[in-house]
C-alpha cells in the first residue's frame, strides 16, 4: 500500500511539472517561441510544418489552445549559420500571454504607461491606414525597444485597450 501511494505521488508530481505552461511575453519571446529560434526547433515545438513568410502571410500555430502567428525568414545568424530559416516576428491576440509586469490583451494604454514609464526606450505613436495616408484616431502602438537584443515588443491598442502583442526585429539595427 505504501509503495502504491508513493507511486501515485510521483505520477502526480511529474504530471504537474509537465503541465506547466509558458505564457510569458518579453522583448525576445511569446510563450515558448523565441526570436531567432530556427525553423526546425519551432516546428518541433508547434508540431506543424512552417513555411517561410512572404511579408503578407504568417504561420499560425496553437500553443495550449492559444494562437501565435510566426514570421519565418531566412537570415544571417552567425558565421557558422550564414543562412538559416529563423523566427523574425511573433504576434498574438490571446488574453493568456502576459509580460512579467502583468500587461496583456485587455489592459489599457494607461496600464502600459504606468508599467513601463521608467523603461529606457519606449515610444507611443498613432496607427495609419494600409496606404499610410490617413492617421487612425482610435488606434495606436506602444513599443518597447530592447537595444541589446535588437528587438521590439509592441502593443497595439484600439480605443486605449490592448488588442494585439507583437515581438519583432528592430529593422533600424
Amino acid at each position: 500500500m505504501k509503495k502504491i501511494i508513493q507511486l501515485l505521488v510521483c505520477v502526480f508530481a511529474f504530471s504537474f511539472m509537465a503541465a506547466q505552461e509558458n505564457f510569458e511575453v518579453s522583448t525576445l519571446r511569446i510563450g515558448p517561441f523565441k526570436m531567432f529560434m530556427d525553423k526546425t526547433e519551432a516546428e518541433k515545438l508547434s508540431g506543424t510544418k512552417l513555411k517561410l513568410s512572404d511579408g503578407e502571410s504568417k504561420n499560425t500555430v496553437k500553443y495550449n489552445g492559444e494562437l501565435i502567428q510566426i514570421d519565418l525568414y531566412e537570415a544571417y545568424v552567425s558565421e557558422a549559420k550564414p543562412n538559416v530559416a529563423s523566427i523574425m516576428g511573433l504576434t498574438t491576440t490571446s488574453k493568456k500571454f502576459k509580460t512579467k509586469s502583468g500587461i496583456g490583451i485587455g489592459n489599457t494604454k494607461d496600464d502600459l504607461i504606468n508599467a513601463y514609464r521608467n523603461h529606457p526606450s519606449f515610444t507611443v505613436h498613432p496607427a495609419w491606414d494600409e496606404k499610410g495616408e490617413k492617421r487612425l484616431k482610435d488606434t495606436g502602438y506602444f513599443t518597447l525597444e530592447d537595444l541589446d537584443a535588437g528587438t521590439q515588443l509592441s502593443f497595439k491598442f484600439i480605443n486605449n485597450i490592448i488588442t494585439e502583442i507583437s515581438v519583432y526585429m528592430n529593422e533600424g539595427c
